[in-house]
């Protein structure tokens, strides 16, 4: 009964049926600090790419919203070909940062033709200034305006390998402006092939280009239709093979550096996408038998900077983490003992008393050092693991008390002489709330019966357990 091997899970399939209602509610809340506007649902370059007039980078002021006939004479001019193109553009994008213009922009016949005519122009300052117009009307929250781009889907996937690293990331935060906005926007994306033109920018050594990856990707997993319509079209297998696990390390590296900045608003609708995407691929490594091999121990540091920065404000990322940290914990040894070497166990325990499913993860993953053997179990000893344990031993979620049982089994099979100390702490006093429980009651007695009695525990097995050397990590 209590054979035990260390799983990792895909979200989509934990076989946990509380977790699935909790994370409908989960996305349910998330939906609605969206359009509360707690949650930046997008994102506008705007600072980061305009020049002022003699060229040199600025932050410009928007002009006066256009008449219908201003965006007329504007096109018309435009279409004309005079060496005023590149000023003309950057006049009509300064319009369509107003809603009125953006909404006249559409309604004008041929409007979207000429725009997209220059976007795919040769000429590479025209191009970049026809992207930042259709930026300007991805931004909007006019749904007829987002539907009104849908033209330009098909160009903006094919320049995602763009001559350079600005204009791709203009395209991609374009994108991801897009697919939130609008149902006919993704219908259109996926069959274009929106996975396998992201999956082509994992590659960009760039940050700036892989930052604007997980904005999309975290547009898409936004959508309700995404765990059916969406999550399907991606190859884990391909994207494995063409590096992206390392890939997505190193972004989650960077994100983690990035703070220590005062601006971090909105870094969790980054974070998220990228957490979930590992984890899945660590899920994906197991049932595949495709190897993926992960030994940075800086990706611990990171995962416990996010759960500590967010636990309080969104908690939805700490849960996150912990199914990460799960799935690294699960069978290699190497992060087990990262995190004991790293000293990273004070603040898992203090997890514990958090959520119901905050604390039945972190159990989880104190059940996939303990499995590891007595060096492990005796770190964690130390640790003060029992004083945590009889705290949510005391619980009455049968969940949560059942993995903990699972870990004083784990404790006790290789480090007996905890056992005695569990005693000492009016640990049998905590169990016996338990022994009339139906679900707990024969976890309870076998406990008991192996490891709480006189007998139970031998010099021999404290000897071994306290000469156990902890593996170098």
């Amino acid at each position: 009964m209590w054979s035990r091997r260390s799983s990792r899970y895909r979200h989509d399939a934990s076989g946990l049926e509380e977790l699935r209602a909790r994370r409908r509610e989960q996305e349910s809340a998330l939906r609605k600090a969206r359009r509360q506007q707690q949650l930046v649902s997008k994102r506008l370059l705007r600072e980061d790419s305009l020049v002022n007039g003699d060229g040199q980078p600025g932050v410009e002021i928007a002009a006066e919203p256009l008449s219908e006939q201003e965006v007329l004479q504007l096109l018309r001019d435009v279409q004309r070909g005079t060496e005023e193109r590149k000023k003309l553009l950057s006049r009509l994008r300064q319009g369509l940062q107003h809603k009125e213009t953006q909404q006249k922009f559409v309604r004008l016949e041929g409007s979207m033709r000429v725009l997209i005519g220059l976007f795919t122009s040769s000429m590479a300052n025209i191009q970049m200034e026809a992207a930042r117009c259709l930026h300007e009307l991805s931004h909007s929250s006019d749904p007829t305006v987002a539907e009104a781009c849908l033209p330009a889907t098909s160009y903006l996937l094919t320049y995602l390998s763009g001559h350079s690293v600005e204009f791709t990331e203009l395209c991609l935060y374009t994108l991801g402006n897009l697919v939130v906005e609008s149902d006919a926007v993704r219908k259109q994306l996926l069959p274009q092939g929106i996975i396998p033109a992201l999956a082509s920018c994992i590659q960009s050594p760039h940050v700036a280009v892989l930052e604007g990856l997980g904005y999309v990707l975290s547009q898409l997993l936004q959508a309700r239709e995404a765990p059916t319509k969406i999550i399907p079209h991606v190859n884990n297998m391909l994207l494995i093979s063409q590096g992206i696990v390392s890939t997505l390390v190193l972004l989650l590296l960077e994100l983690a550096s990035m703070m220590s900045k005062a601006a971090t608003g909105g870094l969790e609708l980054l974070i998220c996408p990228v957490l979930r995407c590992l984890s899945n691929l660590l899920a994906e490594d197991e049932t595949e038998g495709c190897k993926v091999q992960i030994q940075d121990e800086r990706l611990l540091v990171a995962l416990f900077l996010f759960m500590q920065y967010f636990l309080q404000q969104h908690p939805f990322l700490v849960q996150e983490c912990l199914w990460l940290l799960n799935n690294l914990t699960a069978d290699e040894p190497i992060f087990c003992s990262a995190v004991l070497t790293l000293d990273l166990i004070p603040a898992l325990l203090q997890l514990l008393p958090c959520s119901r499913m905050v604390t039945l993860l972190a159990l989880t993953v104190l059940c996939n050092i303990a499995e590891k053997g007595p060096a492990y179990c005796h770190q964690l000893h130390q640790k003060a693991l029992l004083p945590s344990l009889l705290s949510t031993l005391a619980l009455s979620d049968g969940q949560v008390v059942g993995q903990s049982l699972e870990l004083l089994h784990l404790l006790f099979l290789h480090l007996p002489e905890a056992a005695d100390d569990f005693l000492s702490q009016a640990g049998l006093q905590v169990l016996e709330k338990h022994q009339d429980n139906p679900q707990l009651q024969e976890r309870v007695r076998a406990l008991r019966e192996t490891y709480l009695q006189p007998a139970a525990v031998s010099p021999i097995s404290r000897d071994s357990a306290s000469a156990a050397v902890l593996p170098s990590s």
